[in-house]
């Protein structure tokens, strides 16, 4: 598809897509025949619990207790429908189920965790339509969760987690399906309906709901009766899975719940740019120049910048219809493009005195590049005076402020110091003595547009509390979700990293099919393979589905946790962002766009009248093959182009001021392929796509700059610009090679430094007083292992009797 013809992409950047969307991602079509049956445990204990009072017939359960507290309220009426039910009776029958889950038969539990997970779907089949559905979906998660449904189902997770005869009996398979997971779908399932439900926010909510909100919040956040927050358990399920003890896990279930658990414990984006100005505040920082994802919503996409397969194209329309022109440099294509720029430069222009609000609904960026070479041809024909509508419009002014870091002032001024004086001053920014006077003014202009981040704060008071921990005692640590968190994971945080990147690779479109990989399609795939066309064609749109929905959910918790990560402590985001790069992050992110990214974003793996809640309430459509391949009518698929921003957010932040890193950028040949990302003209994507060119173009080459004009053009109209940075020349001194490694290496003992002196509490630490009483170092009592009774005696012949012991050594002793 040509550069020119793609159009812009009307998408909307957020934590999540629209509600029903995110629901509906939960269930593969696989799963479709799995709602009736939920449906079926349902009516026939609801039904059949009559209209007797308190503790009456045994339903699915088989337990005697059926109502809240002994009271004698009616589980549920004949013929009637549960939305027709009082609360009182609601809340009566989801007593009678959760006693319903403590019975020992496998069975009997499976079928009670399934009528369950029917209320959490939205008690569909009273419904009429979708708005319906999800209404209930709301109302009775609510309802579940103040009943202690969650606790319930949480404790029957561990114990699914823990069923090693489910383990063994999936790892002796030689093809997993949907039927190993049965019982884990079902709980996560109403797990993650709940916590999806309860987390969104509407106006509508009562206060009831609110108070509910933030109980929930806490309890996932701070663990009351377990020792770890509910994250680490489905981390945990992660590493189990790719390890390969537990194949029939349901991956796609676990990261989705995953994903939204820590959104709903840490915040979302607005949430965490609300923590960050309030940080800044706290530590007196001045506050933030502008709110970033104000301007990145107010940004237009540009055109992309058009290659040399398509400059020659234009090229022999040129000359088919008009006669050779006075330049004869055509040979030199992407040369050529830059004569026309320069030409035709727009700040050069003769034509003064048009109004300049003329630009405001004209795309800004590369697009007016770009349509001077689409207008190339027209120019001759055209009079001198050409209209207003048709000049090449400039934003008025830059979307960022621009930032200068305090040791850019310093290198400004080693600079300066050693041209005019001779020799500098160290880290002194206020003498200027015996600088010209316009130094004078470039180092006003500096610090007027100086940024101190929290960062730069973290790491100047942990360099204070590694040089001073007696003086300054004990830290004080804000008890934080994120550090709740982070505490949690530490140990283990290298093993959570590597497994989720080899998911991600396992789902990424551009991976080959391995013997070696792991299998991520076990909670996709049917007992029955399919026998029609029709069928495969299903399965095929469904496994696609699967894998984006693990990309999309992948991306978006690793970049919820690096920027959670990087606000509380610098050192916690550059623990997880090392750990990545070891684990080879950025070669994974760039072979996921190393494909053609349009086809990506516009895929249609979706079957828009198999999707939850329309399934349930619509009489579905017969299906052919003709519809399948046609797919939705949308422009775009949502959840492909919020992993591709999520992604490229993430190789952003690994690469950011890290020159080793950015090194890796080049040498894997991330420009051409980040280039054809600019493809996709949608303004956030293109912005981050922009930032990984910016901070590698001093690497790449004068000829590449020269031949990339428009990109560099971009650049500049697009993303922030650091004062003395010489991004677009090369001349910067970080251009010049060093041993990058010793970069990775302090930084890690930096890293491990703050890990130990936070969150290791060694006993015997070089600051602790020493004993020197005999007495009392002799009346101590020492931990000495059980077994050692039985070689005590072998001890006391080797390390005693055997050894001379020479006493009048003791006589000339000091």
């Amino acid at each position: 598809q040509g550069s020119v013809d793609c159009p812009n992409l009307e998408f909307e950047y957020g934590d999540a897509d629209g509600h029903g969307a995110e629901l509906a991602e939960l269930y593969s079509y696989t799963e479709e025949p799995e709602l009736s049956h939920n449906r079926r445990c349902f009516e026939e204990d609801f039904h059949t619990q009559g209209s007797s009072c308190g503790p009456s017939t045994p339903g699915l359960g088989q337990h005697p207790q059926g109502s809240l507290a002994g009271a004698r309220v009616p589980l549920a009426v004949p013929h009637r429908r549960w939305l027709e039910l009082a609360r009182a009776q609601q809340k009566a029958y989801i007593m009678h189920l959760l006693d319903g889950l403590e019975v020992v038969n496998r069975d009997k539990r499976l079928r009670v965790a399934r009528a369950i997970l029917y209320l959490a779907q939205g008690v569909f089949g009273d419904c009429d339509n979708e708005g319906d559905v999800l209404h209930w979906s709301r109302h009775n998660s609510f309802l579940l969760y103040q009943l202690g449904t969650f606790s319930a189902f949480l404790e029957l997770l561990n114990m699914e987690i823990e069923n090693s005869q489910a383990c063994s009996s999936a790892l002796r398979k030689p093809a997993i399906s949907l039927a190993d997971s049965t019982e884990l779908r079902v709980l996560l399932s109403v797990m993650y309906l709940m916590v999806e439900n309860i987390r969104v926010e509407q106006e509508t909510d009562p206060p009831e709901w609110k108070t509910c909100r933030e109980t929930f919040r806490m309890e996932l956040s701070f663990p009351v009766h377990a020792e770890e927050p509910f994250a680490l358990l489905l981390f945990t399920m992660v590493t189990k899975f790719c390890s390969g003890h537990a194949p029939h896990f349901p991956m796609k279930k676990v990261l989705l719940l995953l994903w939204k658990v820590l959104l709903f414990t840490l915040g979302g984006f607005e949430a965490l740019q609300a923590m960050k100005v309030r940080r800044r505040e706290e530590l007196g920082l001045p506050p933030l120049p502008e709110d970033s994802i104000q301007v990145v919503r107010g940004m237009r996409a540009a055109s992309p910048p058009t290659y040399a397969i398509e400059l020659v194209e234009q090229q022999q329309q040129q000359q088919q219809q008009q006669k050779p022109r006075h330049r004869s440099r055509r040979p030199l294509m992407k040369q050529d493009s830059l004569d026309i720029y320069n030409e035709r430069d727009p700040f050069k222009s003769d034509e003064g005195g048009v109004d300049e609000e003329e630009g405001d609904d004209v795309d800004s960026g590369m697009e007016g590049e770009l349509d001077l070479l689409e207008r190339d041809t027209l120019i001759p024909a055209l009079p001198p005076q050409r209209p207003p509508i048709e000049r090449v419009s400039f934003p008025k002014g830059l979307p960022w402020a621009p930032k200068v870091r305090q040791k850019d002032i310093e290198h400004f001024l080693e600079a300066s110091r050693n041209k005019f004086i001779g020799f500098t001053l160290g880290q002194d920014t206020e003498t200027l003595i015996g600088l010209p006077r316009p130094i004078h003014e470039s180092v006003k202009t500096l610090k007027q547009h100086k940024y101190v981040s929290i960062s730069d704060v973290q790491i100047k008071n942990e360099e204070e509390l590694e040089k001073c921990p007696m003086s300054l005692g004990e830290e004080e640590v804000q008890e934080t979700p994120c550090e709740v968190l982070y505490r949690a994971m530490l140990y283990n945080l290298p093993q959570y990293m590597i497994a989720l990147l080899k998911i991600l690779l396992a789902a990424a479109p551009t991976s080959k099919a391995k013997t070696d990989s792991i299998n991520i399609l076990a909670d996709v795939l049917p007992e029955e393979m399919p026998i029609t066309v029709l069928q495969s064609m299903k399965l095929g749109i469904d496994v696609n589905r699967h894998k984006e929905i693990i990309v999309k959910s992948i991306s978006a918790l690793l970049l919820l946790l690096l920027k959670h990560f990087k606000l509380n402590h610098i050192y916690q985001f550059e623990y997880v962002s090392q750990h990545l790069v070891f684990a080879n992050c950025i070669p994974l992110i760039l072979k996921f766009f190393n494909q053609n990214i349009m086809s990506y974003i516009t895929a249609k793996n979706s079957i828009s009248v198999l999707d939850y809640p329309h399934c349930t309430v619509c009489d579905l459509p017969e299906l052919t093959a003709e519809s399948l391949e046609a797919g939705d009518n949308n422009q775009f698929c949502w959840r492909n182009l919020f992993s591709c921003i999520n992604l490229l957010r993430i190789l952003n932040k690994l690469t950011k001021w890290k020159h080793s890193r950015t090194m890796m950028l080049v040498v894997f040949k991330s420009a051409p392929i980040l280039k054809r990302a600019l493809k996709v003209k949608q303004a956030m994507m293109q912005l981050y796509v922009l930032k990984l060119l910016k901070i590698q173009t001093k690497y790449l080459g004068r000829q590449w700059r020269k031949s990339n004009m428009k990109t560099m053009s971009a650049i500049y109209q697009k993303v922030r610009h650091r004062m003395n940075d010489d991004w677009a020349y090369g001349n910067d001194i970080d251009a010049r090679p060093w041993d990058f490694q010793a970069e990775e290496c302090t930084l890690r003992a930096n890293i491990e430094a703050f890990n130990s002196r936070r969150y290791d509490k060694p006993q015997d630490s070089e600051f602790t007083p020493v004993d020197n009483c005999l007495q009392s170092v002799l009346g101590q009592r020492l931990e000495l292992p059980e077994d050692f009774h039985y070689s005590y005696e072998l001890w006391l012949e080797r390390e005693v009797f055997s050894q001379p012991i020479r006493w009048e050594e003791l006589l000339h002793c000091q």
